[in-house]
């Protein structure tokens, strides 16, 4: 079975990565109760060999249908199908959903106080992260990057306790972030939403940086009910997958 090109009602092929068609793929034949609740899924040998592809690429597809919440990995015996539905993707120790309401209510101000508040490093600090983030093609490096970006705005609001509190959900935003980029395309988008944060702390606007991150969490919380609302029911076309 070839995995590869896809078109959505009334857009044009988009190529996708050889793990978003697996997932797809996977993700799809749950939901059509072709794998029903309590089913275990094929080996990793027997799901390569049907879907043409390597075992990394699999592995990635059988993680992300476990962080959906659709699956889970049970060492030893393989991997079963828990949910029909996605309903709340899980991040490490956290719900989406949980995550998100903690950052709206921590990210938001936080970016206010640092616009008020950042010092000429801060601002070097950021610039420097984000011209190394626009340039980065390397998807596991840009995420590191993304969480630092983070991490460097909090440290711009001049309390410690913000810091912390990012420190405590930064492998959570890790997570969210390589699953957005790697099913959402979010890189460009959330580079961009990074730039307009960086000017609104450099021009020391207070609304600017409140509503510049207001805006990006918008569009994470957007990205995110996209990617657990879609059935991916696409066929393919001809050519081979991204790898």
């Amino acid at each position: 079975m070839n995995l590869s090109d896809s078109r959505t009602a009334g857009q044009p092929v988009r190529r996708v990565s050889a793990m978003e068609a697996v997932l797809a793929h996977l993700r799809v034949a749950i939901e059509r109760g072709e794998y029903a609740i309590g089913d275990k899924l094929p080996s990793e040998a027997e799901l390569c060999r049907a879907l043409e592809v390597s075992r990394p690429v699999l592995r990635e597809a059988l993680r992300a249908l476990q962080t959906m919440g659709l699956t889970v990995s049970r060492t030893g015996k393989g991997t079963f199908v828990v949910a029909s539905t996605v309903e709340d993707p899980t991040f490490g120790d956290y719900a989406a959903s949980d995550l998100l309401e903690v950052r709206r209510h921590v990210e938001i101000p936080v970016a206010g106080y640092a616009a008020r508040r950042r010092t000429p490093e801060n601002l070097d600090h950021l610039a420097h992260l984000l011209d190394r983030m626009e340039r980065e093609t390397d998807t596991t490096a840009w995420v590191a990057m993304d969480t630092l970006f983070h991490l460097a705005v909090a440290e711009a609001a001049q309390n410690p306790v913000f810091r912390r509190v990012i420190e405590e959900i930064r492998d959570a935003l890790a997570r969210q972030s390589a699953f957005l980029n790697e099913l959402g395309g979010r890189r460009e988008q959330s580079n961009r939403e990074h730039r307009a944060i960086v000017e609104a702390l450099t021009d020391g606007s207070e609304h600017d940086a409140v509503e510049a991150m207001a805006h990006h969490l918008d569009r994470v919380e957007t990205t995110l009910t996209d990617i657990v609302r879609s059935s991916r029911t696409d066929t393919p076309t001809e050519g081979g997958p991204e790898a």
